[in-house]
């Protein structure tokens, strides 16, 4: 928006998902680099930071041209209302692509939990899966992020609170959470919508507020030896 002028999802879409890829690169990166690994709240603490660095740069972008700012402020907070005709039609696909995909990836993802080399003895690819994960994360964060902007803590909070409900499956976590997350966003539109009544409330604002506390919480649990 700030360089090419591109003002349309059809046009930055394709940038989208280039900066999803880039962004799990860099937080993956990052996160190996601890005494432990990619331990799951490294990932999410790296992952918190590096959102925080990049809003910066979109904001600072947005403020020193006016013109791309009043293009971006809705999309920037995170928001279900006022997105261009057509935007369902063009992430539908990526969407559908992605959770089929992810489905996919179930009961590998089980075996790996234990760990690549166990998973490895009981045969599953584990760069194959690597790589189909990659793809999965990279299809629906860019295509949910052009399509509503950056509406923080859903992937996070959802799979948490599924998982206590289902225990540790992953194919039981992502089936509830292919339900539950569109759930959960929903009530944070509507309730934005109502917390400020005629004004509104962006989703992102509100799921902003809700992921806060679950972070915290489960820093705690990792302190415990929860995660």
């Amino acid at each position: 928006m700030a360089f090419l002028g591109l003002t349309r999802i059809q046009e930055y879409l394709w940038f989208s998902f280039a900066g999803a890829l880039c962004s799990f690169v860099l937080v993956y990166a990052i996160a190996l680099r601890g005494p432990h690994g990619a331990t799951p709240v490294r990932l999410t603490l790296v992952g918190v930071a590096v959102t925080a660095v990049f809003t910066g740069v979109s904001q600072s972008l947005a403020l020193l041209r006016p013109q791309v700012f009043d293009q971006m402020r809705f999309w920037g907070a995170g928001s279900l209302a006022d997105r261009p005709q057509g935007t369902l039609a063009v992430i539908v696909p990526f969407v559908l692509a992605g959770v089929f995909l992810a489905l996919l990836t179930g009961r590998a993802a089980n075996a790996m939990a234990m760990g690549d080399e166990r998973a490895k003895t009981l045969g599953v690819p584990v760069t194959a899966v690597h790589v189909l994960m990659t793809v999965v994360i990279t299809v629906l964060c860019g295509a949910a992020t052009a399509a509503a902007g950056p509406i923080a803590f859903v992937g996070l909070m959802v799979p948490h609170a599924v998982r206590a409900l289902t225990g540790p499956d992953q194919r039981w976590v992502l089936a509830f959470s292919v339900v539950l997350a569109p759930v959960l966003l929903l009530a944070a539109d509507i309730t934005g919508r109502l917390l400020v009544w005629p004004a509104e409330l962006q989703a992102g604002i509100v799921t902003a507020f809700l992921g806060a506390p679950v972070l915290v919480l489960l820093v705690r649990r990792a302190e415990r030896g929860g995660l």
